[in-house]
């Protein structure tokens, strides 16, 4: 896994956190979270390929999203 990719794994977990502070939600365990923002980085640079835009715009979208599932 290279250096970007950890990093956008990293930002991604941190905006799952936030949001679940936001939404007073239980709080995931690492590996939980750690799957989750994976996932949501796959899913982010599928949509971003497919629309064409930014990487970070398109994971603040997609957070609530992830946690609901």
């Amino acid at each position: 896994m290279g250096f970007i990719r950890r990093q956008e794994e990293k930002l991604a977990a941190r905006l799952i956190q936030w949001h679940q502070q936001q939404q007073a939600d239980a709080s995931l365990s690492p590996e939980e979270l750690s799957q989750k923002a994976s996932l949501l980085v796959d899913e982010a640079h599928r949509v971003a390929r497919h629309r064409g835009q930014n990487v970070l715009t398109i994971m603040k979208e997609m957070v609530a999203d992830v946690l609901k599932k």
